[in-house]
């Protein structure tokens, strides 16, 4: 369930009063005068200089539920689990997949993947990662007592076993060609746990009484629920070139916007990525650190659900051409973000740019064109008089100010579009439950692309049964590509099958794209070295983490 939430808080007055600030610039800190701060998004940070023997973080959308790797599929969990566990395979800070926990891997035919693991690596109590170790990691995924998060993109009718074939090789045997499925082992369904450890801590296992047990640069020291959890330096990481440079790191859940400004302007905080909208200002202006916008793979978006008038293409399509995205990303997002122009996150890719690009380049932008908005609005044959509810968490003021722009823009074109608050802990109801949903005519979200390949986000929107596919969206056109797509060996070749996919998409828009925002990284100037791109959600980021010249 991906809902993240940034919590701000804007007068509409305000919103409506900005028209533009969308394409802007900045190298990864943000201008003063907000004009060219997004034209080179950051990636990285400067490398540290030395050693320390304490750093604080904070989590702002609070405490991890778990830390079970295959619970991990939210910001608190995942942000942590990246510096504890690790996957055959992982995403660098620029979005490319290096091999990992294997040292390499093969496949002929995108249906059967070899991996040839590392030696030497060992769990934090001193025992040897097996090959048994590995394959029951991954079929943990599999087993529906296990509950695993990401059981829909594990299973989804295409794996059809995972083995260890050797002391040092283990091998996945997919029913189906997917030339995307190696990607995923830099996510959590690729990340490795110890066997003995799982079955002994029983259901105790990823909370702060079971624990759990991994390879990575750190290991949990503390958990004290409700307040932090300080990591641990593993003395005997099996990587050399990565070993953290901070002895203990105390990660915070501080979630109040203006307690999370003051503890970063004050020193008490060393840093936080996905700091607060309303404190963009602020922390640009915090003698203390530096405000820094990296590349991101998230989107802001309205998920229509397939009820009431927004189940007609020529709604959903006239609604989001009538929207300001301009005074969105101005305003709601105080010019940290750009307007969307596709289902893909801007610069949502590791390969094939050229291929990328151009299709971006050839997709209509909304523009806030109202005329156009009721032209693609003639066509529709939905009841234009039945009102378009869209459900945002009420503790998060910031969505409804963006939904008061598609208010805005709906009654210029004659559409009723009104917000529906409800608490956080009823709203996550809506990914998870089809009843949640009825009668509601979408929901928002700040969702992430999980890995940097087009086809594998598109396809969880866009394809029958996708994990993300919430009103029951079907084409056969695009059913075809994808498969077609899955099979095809070249990047190139795959690319342009997906710009394809993506164009469709847009077409029939389940999904209306609005933002594609920035990572929103401060750090005080005491600390530097993590990336900062989007890479931090599955990268270990605290291990770059280390004192600053």
């Amino acid at each position: 369930m991906k809902k993240a939430v940034l919590p701000t808080a804007l007068a509409l007055s305000a919103l409506l009063a900005i028209t533009s600030c969308s394409s802007g610039s900045g190298s990864g800190g943000a201008a003063a005068d907000g004009g060219d701060r997004l034209a080179e998004l950051a990636v990285t940070t400067d490398a540290a200089t030395g050693d320390l023997d304490s750093a604080s973080w904070n989590l702002p959308f609070g405490e991890p539920a778990s830390l079970d790797p295959i619970l991990a599929f939210n910001y608190p969990e995942n942000t942590v689990v990246a510096n504890i566990c690790e996957g055959l395979m992982m995403i660098q800070p620029d979005f490319t997949v290096t091999p990992n926990l294997a040292e390499s891997f093969e496949t002929e035919d995108g249906q059967t993947y070899v991996y040839q693991l590392r030696e030497g690596v060992t769990f934090w109590d001193g025992s040897p990662m097996t090959a048994q170790d590995v394959a029951y990691s991954l079929n943990r995924h599999l087993d529906p007592a296990e509950g695993s998060y990401w059981a829909s993109d594990a299973v989804s009718g295409n794996v059809a076993s995972i083995e260890a074939t050797s002391e040092s090789e283990v091998t996945i045997t997919l029913k189906n060609p997917d030339w995307t499925y190696n990607s995923y082992m830099a996510t959590p369904m690729g990340v490795v746990v110890s066997e003995e450890h799982r079955k002994a801590a029983g259901e105790s296992y990823g909370t702060p009484q079971g624990g759990v047990m991994c390879t990575g640069p750190y290991s949990v020291e503390e958990w004290q629920s409700g307040q932090s959890i300080t990591l641990a330096k593993n003395e005997n990481y099996w990587n050399t070139e990565r070993t953290p440079k901070v002895d203990s790191l105390e990660i915070q859940f501080i979630v109040d916007p203006a307690a999370i400004t003051n503890a970063l302007v004050s020193g008490a905080i060393d840093g936080s990525y996905d700091v607060p909208l309303s404190a963009v200002s602020q922390l640009e202006a915090a003698g203390n650190g530096e405000l820094i916008l990296g590349k991101s793979l998230q989107m802001l978006a309205i998920i229509a659900t397939g009820d009431g008038p927004l189940a007609d293409p020529a709604v959903r399509k006239a609604l989001w051409t009538a929207t300001d995205q301009d005074a969105l990303a101005a305003t709601v997002y105080e010019g940290t973000a750009r307007p969307s122009v596709s289902l893909i996150p801007d610069g949502g890719w590791s390969f094939a740019d050229d291929v990328f690009s151009s299709a971006r380049a050839e997709l209509p932008g909304a523009g806030a064109d109202v005329e156009k908005a009721k032209e693609i609005l003639a066509d529709a044959t939905a009841d234009l008089s039945e009102p378009i509810t869209i459900v945002y968490p009420t503790e998060r003021s910031f969505y409804a100010d963006m939904i008061s722009e598609l208010s805005r823009a709906g009654k210029e074109i004659g559409l009723d579009v009104q917000p529906e608050g409800v608490p956080s802990a009823q709203f996550g109801a809506f990914f998870s439950d089809p009843e949640a949903r009825a009668g509601h005519g979408a929901f928002v979200t700040t969702n992430y692309m999980d890995v940097p390949d087009p086809l594998v986000f598109l396809r969880t929107i866009v394809q029958d049964g996708g994990s993300q596919n919430f009103s029951g969206y079907s084409n056969p056109e695009i059913e075809e590509l994808i498969t077609k797509a899955e099979a095809t060996a070249s990047e190139t070749e795959r690319a342009e099958l997906t710009a394809e996919i993506e164009a469709l998409a847009m077409e029939d828009m389940p999904w209306l794209p609005i933002l594609d925002p920035s990572v929103r990284l401060f750090m005080s100037d005491r600390v530097t070295g993590v990336p900062a791109s989007f890479a931090y959600l599955y990268y270990p980021w605290a291990a770059d983490l280390g004192a600053a010249g």
